[in-house]
């Protein structure tokens, strides 16, 4: 196993991750920084972490957690993998699902990741707190769909 980091190249939190193998790309769906709930703690079913790096050296140990920013980055769930890389030149995908993420509470999580014992990036998911409509106001559109 390596211990030199590999350079991150993007990180992208979202709904779905298709991999189309005729052309060997990724789609990425639902792209998400923020989720939008009516109340709290709410339970999102489904969530991917994509990640794209480059510059491994052989095959890299991966950590991937979500953590509570507002909580003193409370560790909620995290993932491992073993990523291999053919040489430096190499660009690499990592694709982690995490299901039935509970968020306690509106306000920043943020997921990490983490190669060779070293913290490379984050992205932040930011939690917000909508109002149900009140009696004689149109609803409002679902900032979910």
């Amino acid at each position: 196993m390596s211990q030199v980091p590999p350079v991150v190249l993007s990180t992208i939190v979202c709904d779905r991750v298709l991999f189309d193998a005729p052309t060997r790309t990724n789609c990425l769906i639902g792209i998400r920084d923020c989720l939008f709930a009516p109340k709290y703690p709410v339970r999102i079913f489904q969530l991917f972490f994509f990640a794209e790096m480059t510059n491994g050296h052989d095959t890299t140990d991966i950590i991937v957690r979500l953590v509570d920013v507002q909580n003193d980055e409370k560790v909620l769930i995290e993932k491992k993998a073993n990523v291999k890389f053919e040489n430096v030149k190499s660009t690499v995908s990592v694709v982690l699902g995490f299901e039935g993420l509970a968020f306690e509470h509106p306000g920043e999580y943020c997921f990490q990741l983490i190669a060779a014992g070293q913290p490379l990036s984050s992205r932040r998911i930011n939690c917000i707190l909508i109002k149900p409509p009140q009696a004689g106001e149109n609803a409002p559109q679902n900032p979910n769909t």
